[in-house]
């Protein structure tokens, strides 16, 4: 019988955890083709998150927690969790009810028929109406300029199959955007859509920074096009220097007594191209500081705690490289 480990990353989730847990055995309690287990990654929560799965995984043996020393991210920890799982298949699903946990029924249909990959899209979200057109600008923007194509509206919520999570494992990405690495590996992939619902409990963790991040990281994984522009953008306005130079010239000479050149457009054309550099000098920044991290090679999460079935997986296998526990 193939076995499924869910995967549930979650920060400061009090409210949550004790309810998706819940919903995933429920769900499961009802699927007689698989077994699974539910791994926690707790992000080092500074509430209660933390007490309240220790509890959970004291009465559920399907129940393992990795508690991280500190908080390193919505992009490292995740993927921790995922390298993490031991299932023929692993679901990334989130504490914060957001994605459907009944769409883990049609995920492992489609596995069970034979697709790799199953995720699911969401066309539709029941939250600001600028706030989701600004979410579908960036991912149309992505898809048009990345070397790949990506997936719109996704965003991680799915089924692997064992195979990709450890092609992924080979990548070793310390940064990695889990979303662009499901469509770099080429693998056919299931698109199953649904309607995000507004979050019930709690308030979300992501800020203007975190969302900058992810969406900085999409456009340098995938795509040149940026850098390519820089270049483009330098060359035109280069040109257009020379035509309006050479215009004003020959106006000057024509016109000597009558047009006067004014402080206006300097001062207009200044600040024009600094910004201009500005932009793209930050652009060039953001793909030297993505090579850097990539360098620097530093784990993905460093473990503080393992709690439940997770302490026995820690001693089931040598850790790989990318992954240290304290």
């Amino acid at each position: 019988m193939k076995h499924i480990t869910v995967v549930t990353p979650c920060y400061n989730e009090e409210e949550n955890v004790e309810g998706i847990h819940e919903e995933v055995r429920r769900i499961f309690s009802d699927i007689s083709t698989v077994t699974y287990d539910h791994l926690f990654i707790d992000n080092c929560s500074t509430d209660s998150t933390v007490s309240k799965l220790r509890a959970i995984a004291a009465k559920d043996p399907a129940v393992g927690v990795i508690v991280n020393a500190r908080n390193f991210g919505h992009i490292r920890s995740p993927m921790y969790g995922l390298m993490q799982a031991k299932g023929d298949a692993v679901i990334l699903l989130v504490a914060d009810f957001q994605d459907p946990p009944e769409l883990i029924t049609q995920f492992i249909d489609k596995w069970l028929a034979g697709a790799p990959i199953v995720v699911g899209v969401k066309p539709e979200a029941k939250e600001s109406a600028i706030f989701f057109a600004l979410r579908r600008a960036y991912y149309r923007l992505v898809t048009r300029i990345a070397n790949v194509r990506l997936i719109q509206n996704f965003t991680g919520f799915g089924l692997y199959d064992r195979k990709v999570i450890e092609i992924i494992r080979r990548i070793d990405d310390p940064y990695p955007y889990f979303r662009g690495l499901i469509c770099e590996i080429g693998f056919n992939v299931v698109q199953i859509p649904y309607v995000q619902p507004r979050r019930k409990r709690g308030i979300s963790k992501n800020n203007f920074y975190t969302l900058y991040d992810i969406a900085m990281l999409g456009i340098t994984s995938h795509s040149k096009v940026p850098l390519r522009l820089a270049t483009i953008a330098g060359f035109a306005m280069g040109t257009l220097s020379l035509f309006v130079s050479i215009a004003y010239l020959i106006l000057k000479l024509v016109f000597w007594n009558k047009f006067a050149f004014g402080s206006a457009p300097l001062l207009i054309g200044l600040f024009f191209f600094a910004s201009v550099q500005l932009f793209f000098t930050g652009l060039l920044g953001e793909y030297v500081g993505a090579i850097l991290t990539y360098v620097m090679k530093r784990p993905l999460v460093v473990e503080s705690e393992r709690i439940g079935h997770a302490a026995s997986m820690a001693g089931d296998a040598e850790l790989p490289k990318d992954e240290m526990s304290i």
